[in-house]
This record gives structure tokens, C-alpha cells and sequence, in this order.
């Protein structure tokens, strides 16, 4: 089995894990808390945080990623300074962040008093969570190079959403005296992850700190900081655009923060279908950044295909698992009436995830490539395309206008990267098991649908969703669509003792 896929189904089982946990989290929140506050801590912390981050990193994951092979290949660890400078440049644009928070205070009440005043009411507090974030990243990233995504993944995927439920419950119990308490907690929890990772990589030894600027560093400083700033501008603009959603609901729509919460809700079910691309990419990166070093071609085009069909056939087999079995979960699970209507959400940003699931790793080709600038251009144009919809389609759709902005601008987006790949490097996602795999899909929910469509109540749900599973799952077994599915059936089979 080879070194990505491994890591990448470990770190998914690790992830489908903190799933559950998330799923706990959000279960009680969506039946037992305030609409407004689960906006406010799920949605509209989470989307700040993100852009905060993407403010204050400069770029230092996209160092990371470029340069790490190089500073492994010449550097002792002791002497390997990389880390130190990513963090000192993650501490720099953390303080400016801070300060233009401070600043731009009058601003947001002005934006955000009307619609969603809580977030007014506890803005000092994304700070510390929007730095803990940042550091958390940064340091992330940089365990990825020493092949430690399953730590990391469940650091961020299980601990990190371990620690909301464990929060969220006490609050429940009335254990945290108010809500300010709860949200102190909370907007620490990064910072206490960030502290963890450091203390555990540097006890491995992996994690030192040198001041003195290394040969490897003096002598790539000029391709570091011309990289560096490109991919800070792109990934800002990135983030920008994928968590702009919240912000905008909570600015625009009346009732702002319930309606985060709906939007939010909607969001993180979809995300349920991102689980197996995260993995997929901290175990990828490495191996991209080696070879476009060693100019292997016919390896990034296998990690560019095997991606791609891995995460349609995951993405595509979740959305019809949920989509199909929305509406009875919400009902047999008690959920309060207003999330019903993040079906609509979920519908719309489902496909925005299965149409990037499906192309690809191609950010991550592009980002360790010495293209990586075309990134800030296809950047741009997503925010000069994402802004503007989203805010126009808020205002006149509500909750619901992002989510149809989304799915119109990230199919753009994706569709130039995967025009640029093709044309510059002749590199190609799709065969035909692409074409397969959308058409087992639909032959699915349609024969699903049929059957189950006007049956309603918890036992139903139990046998749509084994009919589902089990329908699509011996496709894609028939089909052979993946290469790398079928050596997962054959030691399941091995173990099981089946023929």
C-alpha cells in the first residue's frame, strides 16, 4: 500500500471520528441552544478566524510546502531553521491583525449592530481564537513534511471538536457560569492545541529552533519572498471568498446570527464530504513538493488522478447518503424547526464540494509548482467574482444566496486551474471511471428515490441509507473504479474470510 494512501485512509478513519464528535456537537446544539449563539461560535467565529489567519500567516504555508525538501536534504534538524522564521512571520502578521481589529472596531458595529449584536458583544474574543488558529496551522503544515497528518488530523478533526462538545455540554449543565465563560473557553482552544503540537514535536526532536539564517535559507531568500507573497495573496483571497458567506448573513440578513447557524449547519454537513480531501492533501503535499523537485512528471499525474476519483467516489456517494435521508434525520433527531431549511444550503454547497472534490489536487500541484503565482491570479478572480454575488444574491435570496454564489464561482475557479493544468503540463484528473462514477450516482438516487421517496420515520431512514450504501458500494466494486479501492476490498475480504 503506498505511503498516500495509507496515510490518507488512517488520517480519514481519524477524521470520521472527529466527525461523530462534531456531529454530537452540533446534534446538541441545533436541538438545545440558541439558534443566534450556535451562529455565533459555529459560523461566524470559525469564518472570522480563517480570514484572520489567512491575513497573518504571509504565506508561510506555501513556504513550507516549496521549500521543506530543501531544507531537509541539506540540514541536520538542530541547524534547519525554517520553523523559526515561520513562526516569527506568523507572530508579526498575528499583531497586525490584532491591531487592525482594534482599529476597524467602530466599523463592525456599524456593519454588524444591527443583525447580529452578539458578535459585537464578544469581538474581542475571535482574536485569541483566530491567532490560536494561525499557529495551530502553521504548525500543522509543517508536520505534514515530517509525515505526521495522522496526529494532526486528529488534533484538528477529533480533539479540537472534542473540546467544543465537552463545552457546549458543561454549558448545558449550567457548569460554566454564562455564556462569556463559554465563549473565553472556546476561543482559547486553538492556542491550547497550537501549545500541544509544539511540545509533543519537540520532545520527538523534530521541532527546534535556530536564529541564525541557514545556507538554504540565505541562499533561497529572494525565490522564498517572491513565493511567499504570492501565495499569501492567493490564499487570502481564498479564504476570503469561502468563508465570506457567514459574514456577509450576519451583516445583511435580519435575524443574522440564526441564520449563520442555518447556513453554518448546512455547511459543516457538506463538509462531510471534504473528510477523505483533507487527509488526501496532507499526505499529498510532500510527495508533490519532491516531485516537481525531482521533475516527475508521471508521478504528480498519478497523485492528480488517484485524487481525483478517490474524492468523487467518496463526495458523490455521501451527498446521495444525506441528501436523500435530509429531511427524516432532521425530523427523527428533534431538531429545532429552522434547520430544515438548511437542506436548500446543503444541496447547493454539497455539489460546489463534489465539483472541487473531483478535480482534484490541483491547488496543491499548482502551489508546489514554480506556477505557484498563477495562483494569485485565479485568486483574484474569484474574489472579484465572490464578493459582489455573494453580497448581491444575500440581499435579495437571504441565507440562501451565498450558497448558490458559491457553487457559480468555485465551478469557475476550478474549471480555470484545471484548464491551466492541462494546458501547460498536459496533466488530466478525468478518464473514464470519471463519467462512471457520476452516472452509478444518479442510477442510485433514482432507484433510491423510487423506493424509499414516500416513506417517512426512523426505520426508513435505516433502510435507505443500507440500500444506498449498499447499492453504490458494489458498483464501485463491479466498476473498478479506483485502483486504490479495490486492494482495501481485498484485505477486508483476506480478514473477513470472505471469497
Amino acid at each position: 500500500m503506498s505511503t498516500i494512501r495509507r496515510q490518507s485512509i488512517i488520517s480519514s478513519i481519524t477524521a470520521y471520528a472527529g466527525i461523530g464528535v462534531g456531529a454530537l456537537n452540533t446534534l446538541l446544539a441545533a436541538r438545545e441552544l440558541d439558534p443566534a449563539l450556535y451562529g455565533l461560535y459555529g459560523g461566524l467565529f470559525v469564518a472570522v478566524a480563517n480570514i484572520m489567519y489567512s491575513v497573518a500567516n504571509f504565506g508561510m504555508a506555501y513556504y513550507i510546502q516549496r521549500f521543506y525538501p530543501y531544507y531537509h536534504d541539506h540540514l541536520p534538524q538542530k541547524k534547519n531553521d525554517m520553523i523559526t522564521w515561520v513562526l516569527l512571520m506568523g507572530t508579526i502578521g498575528s499583531l497586525i491583525v490584532l491591531g487592525a481589529g482594534i482599529i476597524f472596531k467602530p466599523f463592525v458595529i456599524r456593519k454588524f449592530g444591527g443583525h447580529s449584536a452578539s458578535f459585537v458583544q464578544y469581538y474581542y474574543w475571535i482574536f485569541p481564537f483566530g491567532i490560536g488558529l494561525t499557529f495551530y496551522t502553521l504548525l500543522e503544515i509543517y508536520a505534514w513534511q515530517l509525515k505526521r497528518s495522522v496526529l494532526t488530523s486528529f488534533f484538528r478533526e477529533v480533539l479540537w471538536r472534542l473540546i467544543t462538545t465537552v463545552l457546549v455540554v458543561l454549558l448545558l449543565l449550567h457548569a460554566l457560569r454564562n455564556i462569556t465563560v463559554f465563549i473565553g473557553i472556546y476561543s482559547c482552544s486553538y492556542l491550547l492545541l497550537a501549545i500541544t503540537l509544539s511540545i509533543y514535536l519537540i520532545r520527538k526532536g523534530e521541532l527546534s529552533f535556530n536564529w541564525k539564517a541557514s545556507p538554504v535559507t540565505r541562499r533561497f531568500l529572494p525565490r522564498i519572498a517572491t513565493m511567499a507573497l504570492a501565495g499569501w495573496g492567493s490564499n487570502m483571497l481564498f479564504n476570503l471568498s469561502f468563508f465570506f458567506a457567514q459574514v456577509v448573513i450576519a451583516a445583511v440578513v435580519p435575524d443574522g446570527l440564526t441564520f449563520v447557524a442555518v447556513f453554518s449547519l448546512g455547511q459543516f454537513i457538506a463538509s462531510l464530504l471534504q473528510t477523505p480531501q483533507k487527509q488526501i492533501i496532507a499526505a499529498a503535499t510532500a510527495p508533490l513538493s519532491r516531485a516537481w523537485k525531482e521533475r516527475d512528471m508521471g508521478r504528480i499525474q498519478r497523485i492528480y488522478a488517484q485524487s481525483s476519483i478517490n474524492q468523487l467516489i467518496f463526495s458523490v456517494g455521501l451527498f446521495l447518503l444525506i441528501w436523500l435521508n435530509f429531511t427524516d434525520a432532521a425530523v427523527s433527531l428533534h431538531l429545532r424547526p429552522e434547520y430544515l431549511q438548511a437542506k436548500t444550503v446543503f444541496f447547493f454547497i454539497g455539489l460546489t464540494r463534489i465539483i472541487d472534490m473531483g478535480t482534484g489536487v490541483n491547488q496543491q500541484i499548482i502551489q508546489t509548482s514554480k506556477y505557484y503565482r498563477y495562483e494569485l491570479i485565479t485568486g483574484i478572480i474569484l474574489i472579484a467574482i465572490t464578493l459582489p454575488l455573494n453580497y448581491i444574491l444575500a440581499v435579495k435570496l437571504g441565507f440562501i444566496g451565498p450558497a448558490i454564489a458559491d457553487l457559480i464561482t468555485f465551478s469557475i475557479y476550478n474549471f480555470i486551474r484545471w484548464g491551466f493544468l492541462a494546458r501547460r503540463f498536459g496533466l488530466q484528473p478525468f478518464t473514464r471511471h470519471t463519467l462512471y462514477t457520476l452516472l452509478l450516482g444518479g442510477a442510485v438516487y433514482f432507484i433510491c428515490y423510487l423506493l424509499f421517496h414516500r416513506q417517512q420515520g426512523f426505520l426508513w431512514l435505516v433502510l435507505r441509507s443500507i440500500s444506498i450504501i449498499l447499492l453504490y458500494a458494489a458498483g464501485v466494486l463491479v466498476l473498478k473504479l479506483s485502483s486504490d479501492i479495490q486492494p482495501v476490498w481485498t484485505t477486508i475480504r483476506k480478514r473477513l474470510r470472505i471469497n
